[in-house]
């Protein structure tokens, strides 16, 4: 490998944030062996490029060939043949097709696309940095998350559990071990401030099976997150992860290791999301819809007015490769107490449930997949927030928008100290 230059290793040694972050990163003394190790890293995933594109927000996008994406890296994937039929898409028990949510509301897309578009043929990925591998934890650490201690309808009694390594949620989800093969979502987007750079806030989906007590859960997620530590930013962004060993070693987020496969050239997994929702002005919101295709069995994922993604192979599973045990929708954010309080880091909007429309975060027409490739309306679900004083949810039901909930808030305030 070239050596390094000195200009090169003084400007990664003393490069700071340009969106008032610190980084502890900038004054720590930056090795040329581990410079080589994340080069190395940065190789496997960074994929040569038909075409690269320069966001207006910073991010390069790099335009790679389908066949060349970073997915097919992963070792039960090396005699993998692309998906070339369209999945069967879910429909309603009637045989009506899925409806898009987002036709009387205004939905959210991607900033990138206004510099440009990548060729049939290509799928876009967000090109990683040094930078970006340097504000993780470690090489090891970039593009995952936290262990996570159990899915959280199975603490309801004791979520200090649940939030003992700094993670609360608000979230609704269904009953534990009935079959499930799929979810949708509408979700308004909304830019969350956050305290420090290694807290986040998210909306997703959880599509779960597995032993929630052991070290074999499978989780599929999508929604969008704002995270500093992983972006650089604090702009909301599309964001996909999963894992098939409760977050110990498999699974990463978006393309940042081998496993998912897209197949979209429109939409870039980790690009910024924009515009966004206003307090009591305009909402702008993404439809998310995961499921598994009954013939090849495949996890697909649709975004928007039903747009294909990509998908999960089958292959990278133990107990998804027949159906998901429990779903999960809501909102994440990660404590680290800064300061021995508790962060201030929002969820949602920032503002509590109670705020409703055009005020708080919101989940709607939430629908689940059965064994039939059938939507229908999630009837029964709960709902779980660790510190309601914090962040809280109320979920309901109308005609036009089928199950739904408010969820958010500020963290910490004179309840939440």
């Amino acid at each position: 490998m070239p050596s390094l230059s000195l200009s090169l290793l003084l400007f990664l040694l003393l490069f700071s944030s340009s969106h008032g972050f610190n980084h502890s990163t900038s004054t720590r003394r930056v090795s040329t062996l581990r410079l080589s190790r994340i080069q190395r890293h940065l190789l496997k995933i960074n994929k040569p490029a038909v075409r690269s594109i320069q966001s207006l927000d910073g991010d390069t996008i790099d335009c790679v060939h389908r066949h060349k994406q970073p997915a097919l890296d992963h070792p039960l994937l090396k005699n993998h043949k692309i998906q070339r039929v369209p999945p069967e898409m879910p429909k309603f028990k009637d045989g009506r097709p899925p409806r898009n949510y987002t036709n009387n509301m205004r939905g959210a897309w991607q900033t990138w696309h206004h510099s440009g578009h990548c060729p049939k043929g290509t799928v876009p990925i967000r090109r990683s940095s040094v930078k970006d591998v340097l504000r993780a934890k470690s090489l090891y650490h970039y593009g995952k998350k936290q262990r996570r201690p159990r899915p959280l309808a199975r603490s309801i009694e004791a979520p200090d559990v649940v939030s003992g390594n700094g993670h609360e949620h608000a979230i609704a989800y269904t009953g534990d071990s009935q079959e499930v093969y799929g979810a949708r979502a509408t979700i308004n987007v909304w830019d969350p401030s956050i305290e420090v750079v290694n807290e986040f806030s998210l909306s997703q989906i959880w599509i779960l099976s597995g032993s929630f007590d052991g070290s074999d859960l499978n989780s599929i997620e999508a929604g969008w997150q704002v995270s500093p530590e992983l972006y650089g930013d604090s702009r909301p962004r599309l964001f996909t992860y999963w894992t098939s060993d409760a977050y110990e070693a498999t699974g990463c987020y978006n393309l940042l290791c081998s496993g998912f496969v897209q197949t979209n050239n429109k939409i870039a997994i980790g690009a910024a999301i924009n515009p966004v929702s206003s307090f009591s002005g305009s909402q702008y919101d993404i439809t998310i819809l995961i499921w598994k295709d009954p013939k090849l069995g495949n996890w697909w994922m649709s975004f928007g007015d039903n747009t294909l993604v990509g998908y999960w192979p089958a292959e990278l599973f133990t107990h998804l490769t027949e159906h998901a045990t429990m779903v999960e929708w809501g909102g994440e954010v990660v404590n680290m107490r800064p300061n021995g309080a508790h962060t201030s880091t929002q969820m949602g909007s920032g503002h509590f449930a109670d705020a409703g429309f055009a005020q708080a975060g919101y989940f709607r027409n939430l629908e689940l997949v059965d064994a039939d490739n059938s939507l229908s309306s999630a009837q029964s679900i709960s709902t779980l927030a660790e510190n309601t004083n914090c962040y809280n949810i109320i979920s309901s039901s109308n005609q036009d928008w089928g199950t739904f909930f408010y969820f958010g808030g500020p963290g910490n305030n004179p309840k939440c100290p």
